[in-house]
């Protein structure tokens, strides 16, 4: 047999394990199909831990993960836990301790997917999102003074750095060159308002890309691409942006490619440890009702075989997404795929 990697495994709340048991079932099935072993481990982080043991995470949590090829996440956010707690404790706290610098998120628009874009299809929607996962309005600088008094302030600063700012476009020019499509990234920001982050993200843009001559570049506000991403995206091969309007963009994403129920990520470290995840919530009022969407867990599952250099797996697993999603499924939302969610899991397997 081939190469034995280790995935860490973190179901969470709602319904993230309902969806993570289908990717694990696709995951082992390629790795049958194609010669390579998966050692899997599960980490029961997320609200029910933290309100059994009221620890967020464990003071060892990062040094156990840190010994995995890859992280499986189903997804974070309970009902009975106050938001943020959880999404700041676990998600964004992994993301800066295992220094996963990117967010990576296709926007692709299957075949037989609705959009609610007219007049666009698939050769139209097919762009990724290169976010900045570790600095900007996320890295928590800031605070609150006289906080409840009519005198009160609230400041929250975004914090960029030339090194930060610089993987992260390096990241998607390499990622626009491996992708060979339109060759084409497109710098997302608001270079005249945001006059001191975006002078150094144009700037590191425009030095970085001397050094691929053969991608095009461009740029766009931020409010720009929110229009352009409705009325024109097949302008769009490569974004590459800040966390923040990242943040918001690839919520955008997933409604013109057809929903959440389809929309995969990634938080990647190219030298460490990355970690591959539905990019939906929870969704707790479908939890044990076996109608929820894997597909989007399974397509995390695919960028993950593709991080770990596993392509043949990963494309056979997107083909098979693409398969299921042309022929079977009649809508990506819970409880009307005409399927429950363990029986799209194993269409998918039958399809690959």
């Amino acid at each position: 047999m081939g190469k034995t990697y280790k995935i860490a495994v973190m179901p969470g709340d709602g319904t993230g394990p309902e969806v993570v048991a289908e990717g694990v079932k696709v995951l082992r099935a390629a790795s049958a199909k194609f010669g390579f072993q998966l050692d899997f481990t599960d980490f029961d982080y997320g609200g029910e831990r933290y309100k059994r043991t009221g620890e967020v995470l464990p003071a060892n949590a990062v040094s156990e993960l840190s010994k995995h090829d890859a992280i499986f996440l189903g997804a974070i956010g309970h009902p009975d836990v106050k938001p943020g707690i959880l999404e700041k404790g676990i998600l964004l706290y992994l993301r800066f301790a295992l220094d996963q610098y990117v967010n990576l998120r296709p926007v692709i628009l299957y075949e037989n997917v609705e959009t609610p874009l007219r007049n666009k299809g698939p050769a139209e929607i097919d762009f990724v999102v290169v976010r900045e996962n570790t600095e900007g309005l996320y890295a928590g600088a800031g605070g609150v003074l006289k906080k409840g008094t009519p005198d009160e302030v609230a400041i929250q600063e975004s914090i960029n750095t030339r090194k930060g700012v610089e993987r992260c476009i390096r990241y998607a020019f390499e990622y626009t060159r491996k992708r060979n499509k339109r060759k084409k990234v497109t710098l997302c920001g608001k270079t005249n308002v945001l006059t001191f982050a975006f002078d150094l993200w144009e700037r590191t843009f425009y030095e970085v890309a001397k050094e691929y001559p053969d991608i095009q570049t461009d740029y766009a506000h931020v409010d720009a691409t929110c229009m352009w991403m409705v009325k024109n995206p097949e302008w769009f091969d490569v974004i590459v942006t800040d966390n923040m309007f990242g943040d918001i963009i690839t919520d955008l994403g997933a409604m013109i490619q057809g929903g959440m129920g389809i929309a995969a990520g990634a938080n990647i470290n190219p030298s460490g440890v990355s970690m591959f995840e539905p990019i939906g919530g929870s969704a707790p009022k479908y939890t044990g009702k076996n109608v929820i969407n894997p597909l989007a867990a399974i397509g995390a599952a695919q960028m993950m075989m593709d991080y770990l250099g596993e392509a043949a797996a990963a494309q056979a697993i997107e083909k098979a997404i693409r398969q299921v999603v042309s022929t079977k499924i009649k809508s990506l939302s819970a409880g009307k795929m005409g399927y429950s969610t363990t029986e799209v899991g194993d269409l998918v397997v039958a399809a690959l």
